[in-house]
């Protein structure tokens, strides 16, 4: 037996069957996107990653060359900054690279 709060709440089912094919014929027409394609995304991740790579071992080196003794903390410190500091300006690069292509296939599709 259903009451008000089971009518209202939970949804019977043929009203999820229903949902369901919507949801179906939605993933059938599919309405151009503005996300960039996966292998854009991945190559983009992959980047920012050896970026920090990158920036964490010219961090490091710079303090190791300079440092002189006990130099543990301010290579640690070193390290993490340059890691930082590289990935967050292949961030920034990937992005402006990402919403370029975006805005260049918007281009191509309305010639």
């Amino acid at each position: 037996m259903q009451n008000r709060f089971t009518r209202r709440w939970l949804p019977s089912l043929h009203e999820s069957n229903a949902s369901h094919k919507l949801l179906t014929m939605s993933q059938q027409d599919r309405r151009l996107s503005a996300l960039p394609s996966v292998l854009a995304r991945v190559v983009a991740f992959v980047s920012i990653g050896v970026a920090g790579v990158a920036g964490a071992l010219i961090g490091f080196t710079l303090v190791d060359l300079q440092c002189e003794g006990a130099c543990d903390v301010p290579n640690s410190i070193g390290l993490i900054l340059g890691a930082v500091t590289g990935a967050f300006g292949m961030g920034v690069v990937a992005v402006l690279v990402l919403r370029a292509t975006g805005e260049w296939k918007e281009l191509e599709d309305q010639k």
